[in-house]
């Protein structure tokens, strides 16, 4: 049976550990290209790789990484173009999201991360099941937070970029700009949320500042636009769910215009024994849920990673 949560009234009570932990910002080169990511907790405990979403980077896990490194291996990667890792002009480098997750692959393989459980979130979804169809073997459990996996999740929002898919020419390219603008960022991170107050404008300010950089926006739609090559793939990961039944927690901001609620129930269909909890929320869910969040992610990691 799968375990449907509505927004939970009060945290769960946790025995998350409030030691102090050192997280360290460490960088490798991969096929030329620096890439930078966060790491934490016992160098042999079981790996929780963290994959971030657009347009932010491993930032979007700085709070999450603590209450987990007291017993888990924490990996949270930048890709290319995005956070501290470097960002090759998108004429010279291939922006997509097959590359990326070669690249990916090759952090881990280098930094001995031969098995994992996934967070996947936004942009982190597709990564982390094109290396989970590659390697499913190295797949422990999977966290998922408005993550998207079926044709379901794609709604309203998305209609303009499909058009961008369908016909990729300047105007539609032109049209997008829009949603690498300030705006747009402080939307992504305030929409569906009650209490904005809880986010913190570092978000918007830190993320924007990387947007903005010279050919950032050429990237960004580079990879917006190769977006549409992750849905053809949609029945290989729905055939990756059916036949290695990862353990699975869904958390999922309800709010979430982008990558709305409509998303996250048909990983029922593939996934009957998921965990699932609808959140009042947006987005960024960890922003302004992390203390229901995190209670429920150390809790699912410790049944079903540590055992």
């Amino acid at each position: 049976m799968s375990n449907q949560n509505v927004e939970l009234l009060a945290p769960i009570e946790s025995s998350i550990a409030h030691q102090p932990v050192t997280i360290f910002h460490r960088f490798e080169i991969i096929d030329g290209v620096k890439i930078f990511y966060r790491e934490a907790g016992p160098s042999d405990g079981p790996v929780v790789l963290l994959l971030h979403g657009f347009p932010t980077s491993s930032h979007m896990f700085r709070n999450l990484i603590p209450l987990l490194a007291d017993g888990y291996r924490v990996i949270a990667p930048d890709y290319p173009g995005y956070g501290n890792s470097d960002a090759p002009a998108a004429a010279t480098f291939r922006y997509s999201f097959a590359h990326v997750t070669e690249i990916v692959e090759a952090l881990l393989s280098r930094i001995g991360a031969r098995r994992y459980a996934m967070y996947v979130m936004d942009y982190g979804a597709p990564i982390g099941y094109r290396l989970a169809i590659r390697h499913p073997e190295r797949v422990s459990a999977l966290i998922v937070q408005n993550g998207n996996a079926y044709v379901e999740g794609l709604l309203d929002f998305w209609d303009p970029i499909k058009a961008y898919w369908a016909e990729n020419t300047p105007e539609r390219r032109a049209a997008l700009a829009r949603l690498v603008t300030l705006e747009m960022t402080i939307f992504q991170y305030t929409d569906g949320v009650s209490d904005v107050s809880r986010i913190s404008p570092d978000n918007w300010i830190i993320d924007q500042a990387l947007l903005d950089r010279p050919g950032n926006q050429d990237i960004q739609l580079d990879m917006l636009h190769d977006y549409g090559t992750n849905v053809p793939l949609y029945p290989d990961f729905q055939a990756f769910f059916r036949t290695y039944r990862p353990p699975t927690l869904i958390v999922w901001g309800k709010n979430d215009k982008i990558f709305p609620e409509a998303g996250a129930h048909p990983y029922l269909r593939d996934l009957p024994e998921a965990e699932v909890h609808i959140l009042d929320t947006g987005h960024f869910a960890l922003e302004d849920k992390l203390d229901v969040m995190a209670p429920l992610i150390r809790d699912f990691l410790d049944r079903e990673v540590a055992s």
